[in-house]
């Protein structure tokens, strides 16, 4: 058995105990405020005169300004450095979310909705990034998926949180309840990226916070990653590549698939609960965030168990067929517990294989490839954010039920794990074994 020399756990640890729980605020914060408007809809639907499909619109459209920024913005990141633009991110984006509480109609709400999409595109791909030049490939699954923990907490904490707000403050100063969740949860973001530009250390090379030997390992762990990358023969090696490089754009697709599924489950989940029966608007909450329990704690296990193997696409495509099932059991139930029971399922597949899934990508891509391409597949995968909610809303609007609308959720969550079999059936992005180079992570023969 390999036994990690003591500088690498040394060094591991104090990063993780830096950087992790920062982070895992960074991103709680950030998809508390994307998807408190599935919250808000309880109360904000009825103020604002709208539809399903208006409602699944407003949902979506932030995807769109997102994805249309996405790129440019991590081009940006490369110049000015990740702690000055994922701080500049924060504080736009929680501006916006706190104006929120302004809109008056449905105009207007498409309008501030769009604008937080354009304030935040850069900052998940970014994050990964800033990762990436901190966490070595072994250390990489479990890193990502302890800080997308921040996901599934912003919904177990933020879904009783935010039908608290709705409910005890509403009409409170003469506001409506879900105004105040605007503001209380906007806010937030503003703080914390202000206080991103202390906390963040650009690079392990100025990390005071670290020994001066601990520096140079990891700096030269991080260094020699990024040379391996670049030798790969399948690897893209200029910017121009990485849109015409067959597995980042399978990738992207698949990235797409789930996230349809992904957002269209996530910012319907309390209209889809309070379908269920009579709940009141706390217990609404409460029942929502359900599912993310599971979700956090399997991300957590198998996101381990894929590190300690070195294998990722079954650790991937797996929990997606799992998940898909999920979705089809719930919308064939008439049986409310059934039901839930199947959503709880379906949610911890995807987020499973949401999580893992950034795994293949950070194992091929290096430098300024590595933050486009990593951009590009999320804001096409971010596309998704917009037709899930969509769809659905429309389906719901069409049949006057989940049924399809569920289903086709789960149709989306299964193509994504077969596009994931298909471009991993290479042991080089399926297996990335610690110290044991795959046929892509050979250096070329001179």
């Amino acid at each position: 058995m390999n036994m990690k020399p003591d500088i690498h756990v040394r060094t591991m640890g104090k990063v993780s105990r830096r950087l992790i729980p920062f982070m895992i605020a960074m991103f709680f914060v950030n998809f508390l405020d994307r998807v408190n408007i599935g919250f808000a809809a309880l109360q904000m639907n009825k103020d604002l005169g709208l539809s399903p499909s208006a409602y699944g619109f407003a949902a979506g459209i932030l995807f769109i300004g997102y994805v249309a920024f996405e790129v440019p913005s991590n081009l940006v990141l490369q110049r000015v450095g990740a702690r000055v633009w994922l701080a500049r991110i924060m504080i736009t984006w929680g501006i916006l979310a706190t104006l929120m509480a302004f809109v008056f109609n449905a105009s207007s709400l498409y309008t501030v909705r769009a604008l937080i999409g354009i304030a935040e595109a850069g900052f998940f791909p970014g994050l990964l990034f800033y990762m990436m030049g901190w966490f070595p490939a072994e250390e990489r699954a479990k890193a990502i998926t302890v800080f997308m923990l921040g996901n599934p907490i912003s919904i177990i904490i933020g879904g009783p949180l935010s039908t608290a707000i709705l409910r005890y403050s509403h009409h409170f100063g003469g506001f409506a309840g879900w105004q105040w969740l605007f503001i209380a949860e906007g806010v937030p973001a503003i703080l914390l990226g202000i206080l991103t530009f202390v906390w963040l250390t650009e690079q392990p090379k100025d990390a005071g916070w670290l020994e001066p030997e601990e520096r140079v390992w990891l700096t030269e762990k991080i260094a020699e990653e990024t040379r391996a990358k670049k030798a790969l023969s399948r690897a893209p090696v200029s910017l121009r590549d990485v849109f015409v490089h067959g597995p980042t754009l399978a990738f992207a697709l698949s990235k797409f698939c789930v996230l349809l599924s992904f957002f269209g489950i996530t910012l319907w989940l309390p209209q889809i609960v309070k379908s269920f029966g009579n709940l009141d608007t706390f217990q609404i909450g409460f029942a929502s965030a359900l599912p993310y329990v599971f979700a956090a704690l399997a991300s957590i296990v198998i996101g381990r168990h894929s590190d300690k193997t070195g294998e990722r696409k079954w650790h991937i495509a797996l929990p997606a067929f799992i998940g898909a099932a999920g979705f089809v059991i719930a919308s064939l139930s008439a049986n409310p517990w059934i039901a839930m029971g199947a959503l709880c399922v379906a949610a911890t597949g995807l987020w499973v294989a949401n999580t893992v899934f950034w795994t293949l990508p950070a194992s091929m891509l290096a430098g300024a490839t590595a933050a486009v391409g990593i951009a590009f597949i999320n804001a096409f995968g971010n596309l998704g954010g917009f037709v899930g909610p969509y769809v659905t809303g429309w389906i719901r609007q069409a049949t006057h039920s989940y049924v399809w609308a569920l289903a086709m959720l789960g149709g989306f969550l299964a193509l994504s794990g077969i596009i994931v079999l298909i471009v991993g059936r290479s042991d080089a992005v399926g297996n990335e074994r610690a110290g044991q180079p795959t046929s892509l992570t050979k250096p070329r023969a001179n």
